[in-house]
């Protein structure tokens, strides 16, 4: 029987393994999970993609991968916008409507009505509300949120038309 010898790995090269995780582009890229929302959200969801801003906040578009309609992103530490999501629990929360969760409140920008949740890492996600369609954007820790929505409300004014999103 063969037994294979495993041999350690060197200091330079554990140094370069390292370098090279530190130095991928895996948390800015603006990777986001596509949503898989029925045909006709998926409509609006195309019909917003084509008229999403070029830029965002300052920012341009740099959508994440995977490629999808129902997806965009801005920037590199990335806005990233994802349209047909499910509804968050949140949103029908009590503690949030009576504004008695200190990570999750309702207000409005220019028209859109948004849910804001405060996440774990310190960023934020906004989920339209009163929409046929949930349109959800992460905008990340460190970054003011008002250009941003203010940039996109705009768009999904123009093509989430009011409602309740089924």
């Amino acid at each position: 029987m063969h037994f294979s010898r495993h041999r350690p790995i060197g200091l330079p090269a554990l140094v370069l393994l390292i370098a090279a995780v530190g130095c991928s582009s895996a948390d800015d890229s603006g990777s986001a999970a596509v949503p898989s929302p029925d045909a006709k959200v998926a409509k609006l969801c195309e019909n917003l993609d084509e008229v999403l801003p070029a830029k965002v906040d300052g920012e341009s578009r740099e959508d994440p991968e995977p490629a999808s309609t129902l997806t965009a992103g801005w920037g590199s530490a990335a806005i990233i916008l994802r349209c047909g999501v499910v509804q968050p629990p949140k949103m029908i929360d009590p503690k949030v409507a009576t504004g008695s969760d200190p990570d999750a409140m309702g207000g409005g920008v220019n028209g859109v009505d948004w849910l804001m949740e405060k996440q774990d890492d310190g960023s934020y996600r906004f989920t339209t509300a009163n929409r046929s369609a949930y349109v959800e954007v992460t905008v990340p820790r460190g970054r003011d949120s008002s250009g941003v929505l203010v940039d996109l409300a705009p768009a999904v004014k123009k093509a989430i038309p009011g409602g309740i999103a089924d």
